[in-house]
């Protein structure tokens, strides 16, 4: 099982990002046997993202075409509250909200793997594809 992030969804998206090739590549070997999970908050902060930088067509593909294929898991208040705690915890830090609920529920699920272009993954413990 492997978590995606935020960045590599804008990265797989966006042909202009600097890690479109990696991420087209990650998921193109990912797809056909891994199992790829996210939740709520990372379409929620992709979708805000594609429509700001890349218009309301990129937003439409990414919802009807991309999400599908992902475990999309809806954050319930217990995983929020731990995840809000961590976050106020690291304020200095340049982890998000969003960043900790990843991490809690990865560490929740006991998901090792992150397709993720956030050096944060790795200095929370978790091995980065991509």
């Amino acid at each position: 099982m492997t978590f995606v992030d935020t960045s590599s969804i804008l990265a797989l998206i966006d042909a202009d990002d600097e890690h479109h090739e990696a991420a087209a590549a990650a998921f193109a070997s990912l797809l056909p046997d891994e199992h790829l999970i996210t939740h709520s908050y990372v379409v929620v902060e992709t979708a805000a993202l594609v429509h700001r930088r890349l218009g309301t067509g990129l937003v439409r593909r990414l919802l009807d075409d991309l999400v599908p294929l992902l475990e999309t898991v809806f954050v319930a208040e217990q995983l929020h509250a731990r995840a809000a705690t961590a976050y106020l915890d690291t304020l200095r830090r340049r982890s998000s909200l969003v960043d900790h609920v990843s991490f809690e529920l990865m560490r929740e699920r006991g998901i090792r793997r992150a397709l993720a272009f956030d050096r944060d993954f790795r200095s929370q413990g978790f091995e980065l594809v991509g």
